[in-house]
């Protein structure tokens, strides 16, 4: 008797453990997503074209995480992670459309150096 005494609880104790790590595994991936959020919102104004991809790939990483765990997550938690997928990719189309304009500008001045040239010649 004392002997399934210790199995049970020892079945209990490591189905606690594997609940308890479930647990701390999918929030783990909320957190990411979060701290992911805030440094895009701080930081992304100042990317390079490679941190761009660097950030693409680390949403997307971030994203299989979050579906492992998408039958665990309560209806709470799913719409924090929609509100922060959101946060995610607004701030990242921000930062292509601000890329795309400032290349533009910097070939706006290229032109405009070409036409200059192209006048000159034409003077001389």
């Amino acid at each position: 008797m004392e002997r399934l005494k210790m199995i049970l609880l020892s079945v209990c104790l490591a189905v606690a453990v594997m609940s308890l790590e479930s647990c701390s595994t999918k929030q783990h991936a909320i957190r990411q997503l979060e701290d992911f959020s805030y440094e895009l919102q701080y930081k992304s104004k100042y990317y390079s074209v490679n941190e761009w991809k660097d950030a693409a790939d680390k949403f997307i990483r971030i994203r299989k995480d979050i579906s492992k765990h998408e039958m665990d997550y309560t209806p709470d938690e799913k719409a924090r992670i929609g509100e922060l997928e959101g946060e995610c990719a607004g701030y990242m189309a921000k930062g292509v459309k601000n890329g795309f304009f400032d290349k533009l500008k910097g070939f706006k001045n290229e032109l405009v150096g070409i036409l200059e040239g192209i006048l000159r010649s034409f003077l001389h």
